[in-house]
């Protein structure tokens, strides 16, 4: 301040020479002498000026030679005042402000700058905050991505669907195709719709509806569709006649189902993935269904879900679910993969809740180490038609003097599950041709033997695919034996020179219709007891 004087008494000592008016003099002198002293107080105060939040604010804050001595160390488990007014939470906190009294609370945490921090502002300055911060104000009005899936037994707050949200409906898989979908749900069976309704009208670009095959194999033909659809708003949906607390799965009958194999493979081990994590509580709604099926499966279907199976193709009420499951996934053939069901179910647990279906006793097959003298019990799965055995009582007789105790069973398509299955369970190991008859497997004890026996023409592939790495998810010892030309009917018929036996290759090579007609539709097999005791052999060490 002392150099501003001194350039002051200057220039008035030479105003004065120069015999201006006094008046001027003074007048010049004293806004002269304003202006310096304003300048000041304002270079004074501009280090308050800056909001708790702000750029400016953080250097000064972090500095040693800016550090104010009342920035003593602080709980950060309490709440603590900035230069603003403003009680803020530790910083590693979510915060909360308002910018007008019934504004909703915008939220951000400290690694976020504002333009400044309230401090009981007018309202003409919430026009500056929404310009200067990086945030987006959350308002009343609709957002293209906003969407509420918690009206009907879930949240009842808005929320934003993010890009990464999982989609209703996930058609990318070339097997399967499966929608989950939650909130408010309503299904119109003789419509084959599934609707789901948000709480507030989106717009016209965010309504989205799929075509759905309810079935595991999406690619075979024939199948019904079943409308999936998120509607643009309430406005747009029918009323509930009947309103449930409990989700539901959706799913079709047909295809290659009459198949023993394709029925657990194709519809229940699909199911179950869907539907044992609600434990009974849920409800099937089943388009083409049959009746036969449903009563050959009943002991299961009714040990899935406690509730009414509904005729999804003759429904015609509107009923209301708070979760809907539409198409059931196959992972596998003849198998599940933990990581893509809802709870890591595997195959031990499906065989797990088998045998609690079925009330079967043994969990594990017999030690013989533990029980000298006790025979195992091997089951031979007999077939009526192709690649059966044409010499059983040779086997048997071989097996006999092994040390089995053999039994021959044949799992006609109308025996009873009930009883096949504790057949099954009762024996240690079991021995069948490749096809539907090992699907019994299911019911062995957990370390028990399978032995699948492969027809000829270089089907290992398939029969590997379709049990043997099955069997060793469900905890199976698996033993495999391929036979040779000479134990294959097709020899007789064909002889030793013809492509058949000769180039199998080549006939796969021909496409599937030749493979399927002769290597599995008209070979029966003649074992080799010799050649197989080895096997039989590795099945009683397995069994130690």
């Amino acid at each position: 301040m002392g150099s501003e004087m001194k350039v002051i008494k200057n220039l008035a000592r030479i105003l004065s020479q120069s015999r201006l008016g006094f008046g001027l003099v003074v007048v010049f002198l004293l806004v002269l002498l304003t202006y310096f002293t304003m300048s000041e107080q304002f270079a004074m105060n501009a280090s308050n000026a800056f909001p708790a939040s702000s750029p400016k604010y953080e250097a000064e804050k972090t500095s040693p030679s800016t550090q104010r001595l009342d920035d003593a160390p602080h709980d950060d488990n309490k709440p603590r005042t900035d230069d603003a007014g403003i009680k803020s939470k530790p910083s590693n906190k979510e915060e909360v402000i308002r910018v007008k009294e019934n504004d909703p609370p915008v939220k951000f945490d400290d690694t976020q700058e504002l333009g400044f921090a309230r401090n009981g502002r007018e309202k003409d300055e919430s026009k500056n905050f929404q310009q200067e911060t990086t945030l987006p104000m959350k308002d009343d009005t609709p957002k293209k991505d906003a969407v509420d899936f918690g009206q009907f037994g879930g949240r009842t707050e808005n929320f934003y669907r993010a890009p990464e949200t999982k989609p209703i409906c996930d058609t990318s898989d070339p097997k399967s195709d499966i929608c989950d979908i939650k909130g408010d749900v309503r299904t119109i069976g003789t419509s084959s719709a599934v609707l789901l309704v948000p709480p507030n009208q989106i717009s016209d670009s965010d309504a989205h509806e799929w075509k759905i095959k309810p079935y595991s194999r999406k690619y075979l033909p024939d199948f019904k569709e079943v409308t999936v659809k998120l509607l643009r708003g309430p406005h747009e949906a029918p009323p509930c006649s009947i309103k449930n607390h409990i989700p539901a799965v959706v799913f079709a009958l047909g295809g290659l189902t009459g198949n023993y194999w394709h029925d657990f493979t194709d519809v229940l081990i699909p199911l179950f993935v869907d539907s044992h994590q609600f434990n009974g509580e849920v409800q099937f709604l089943i388009t083409n269904i049959q009746s036969w099926w449903m009563g050959k499966y009943s002991a299961i279907l009714k040990k899935l879900s406690r509730y009414e199976i509904i005729d999804f193709d003759k429904d015609s009420q509107i009923r209301c679910y708070p979760h809907v499951i539409v198409g059931i996934p196959i992972h596998k053939e003849f198998s599940i993969d933990p990581s893509r069901t809802p709870k890591g179910y595997s195959m031990v647990d499906f065989r797990k809740f088998l045998r609690t279906t079925f009330s079967l006793d043994r969990e594990y097959p017999i030690k013989l180490r533990e029980n000298p003298g006790r025979k195992p019990k091997l089951l031979i799965v007999a077939r009526a038609l192709s690649r059966r055995f044409t010499n059983v009582p040779e086997i048997v007789q071989s097996a006999e003097r092994l040390g089995f105790e053999v039994i021959v069973s044949d799992a006609k398509f109308d025996a009873e599950i009930s009883e096949f299955a504790k057949i099954v369970n009762s024996c240690d190991v079991m021995i069948g041709v490749h096809g539907a008859g090992l699907t019994n497997c299911v019911f062995l004890p957990t370390n028990a033997v399978m032995i699948q026996v492969v027809p000829y023409g270089k089907l290992e592939h398939m029969a590997k695919m379709d049990f043997g790495d099955p069997a060793i998810d469900m905890q199976l010892r698996y033993l495999e034996y391929s036979i040779s030309a000479e134990e294959s009917t097709l020899m007789d018929m064909f002889g030793k020179d013809h492509p058949i036996i000769k180039d199998p290759a080549a006939i796969h090579q021909s496409g599937w219709e030749k493979v399927g007609e002769f290597y599995l539709g008209k070979q029966d097999i003649r074992i080799d007891t010799r050649r197989f005791a080895p096997v039989l052999l590795k099945a009683l060490e397995n069994l130690q």
